[in-house]
C-alpha cells in the first residue's frame, strides 16, 4: 500500500479541523460574540486570551473557530452550484454541438468578459450586499469556465469509439451523455470542484473584507481582517490569525483536489 504525501496528510488535517469547527464551532466556541468593551483590545496571552482580543473585546481564537462556518459552507456551495451549471451545459453543447453550444459558448463569453470580482462588488452594492447574494452572484460568475471545462472533456470523449459503438446500439443520447461520458469526465469535474472552493473563500473573503459579505459584527475571516486593521499596534494576532487561516485553508484544498484528480484519472485510465 502507498503511503500518503507528507502534503496530502497535512491537507487533510488542516481541513478536517476546520470541518469540525464549521460543523461544531457554536460548541467549541459558544462565546465568540460575546462582546466585553471594558476588556477592549488586548495582546496575544492577556487577560487569559491566547491570541488576544478585538477592538470589541471578543477572543480572537474562539471568533476564529466560529469563521470556519461561513468560510466553508459559502465556498462549498459557489463551487458546487457553478459545476451543476457546468455539467447540464457544458454537457449538452460537447456532445450536441450545433445551435446549444453556440448558446453555451456566447453565454461563457459574455461572463468571463466581465471582471468577476468587481462585478460581483458592484451587484452586492445594488443589492445591499449580505452573504447569500454574495454566494448567489459567485455561482453565476464561475459557471462559465465550469461550462468550457466540462464541454472540452465531453467533445474529447464524444468521439471515441464506445461511444460510437453505443450509438450504434441505439441507446438514448441522455444516457449516453450521463452515463457514459460525463462518468470518463468526472476526475476533471472534481478536480476543478475543488479549485473553485479555494478560489470561492478568496473571493467571498475579499468581499466581506469589503463589507459585502457577512453583516457587521458577524464571525468571518475576511470581516476579521477588515476589522483587524485598526488593531496592528495593539494586537496584530486580530488580521494575522485569520489571514492564515484563510492561506491554509485554500491552499490544502488545492493540494487535495490535485492529489484526488490523479487518483481518479489513473483508476478511469486502468478502467
Amino acid at each position: 500500500m502507498r503511503r500518503l504525501p507528507v502534503t496530502i496528510v497535512v491537507s487533510v488535517v488542516i481541513l478536517t479541523v476546520v470541518l469540525a469547527c464549521a460543523i461544531a464551532g457554536g460548541l467549541i466556541a459558544p462565546h465568540a460574540l460575546r462582546q466585553s468593551l471594558y476588556l477592549g483590545s488586548v495582546g496575544a496571552g492577556q487577560a487569559g486570551h491566547l491570541f488576544g482580543t478585538d477592538q470589541l473585546g471578543r477572543d480572537v481564537l474562539q471568533l476564529s473557530v466560529a469563521g470556519a462556518r461561513s468560510a466553508l459552507a459559502g465556498p462549498v456551495l459557489v463551487a458546487l452550484g457553478s459545476m451543476l451549471i457546468g455539467v447540464l451545459m457544458g454537457t449538452v453543447a460537447g456532445y450536441r454541438g450545433g445551435a446549444v453550444d453556440m448558446l453555451a459558448g456566447r453565454y461563457a463569453d459574455l461572463l468571463l468578459a466581465m471582471p468577476a470580482i468587481l462585478l460581483a462588488i458592484v451587484v452586492a452594492g445594488l443589492l445591499g450586499g449580505g452573504y447569500w447574494i454574495a454566494v448567489g452572484v459567485l455561482v453565476l460568475l464561475f459557471s462559465p469556465s465550469d461550462v468550457r471545462l466540462v464541454r472540452a472533456a465531453v467533445m474529447e470523449q464524444a468521439s471515441r469509439p464506445y461511444i460510437e459503438s453505443a450509438k450504434v446500439l441505439g441507446i438514448r443520447p441522455r444516457r449516453i451523455m450521463f452515463r457514459h461520458v460525463l462518468p470518463n469526465v468526472f476526475p476533471i469535474i472534481v478536480a476543478n470542484v475543488l479549485l473553485n472552493v479555494a478560489f470561492a473563500l478568496v473571493a467571498l473573503s475579499s468581499l466581506s473584507y469589503l463589507g459585502l459579505g457577512v453583516p457587521p459584527g458577524a464571525a468571518d475571516w475576511g470581516r476579521q481582517l477588515a476589522d483587524g486593521r485598526q488593531l496592528l499596534g495593539s494586537n496584530p494576532l486580530a488580521s494575522i490569525v485569520p489571514g492564515l487561516l484563510i492561506i491554509l485553508t485554500a491552499t490544502a484544498v488545492n493540494l487535495l483536489g490535485d492529489w484526488i484528480s490523479d487518483l481518479l484519472d489513473r483508476k478511469v485510465a486502468t478502467r
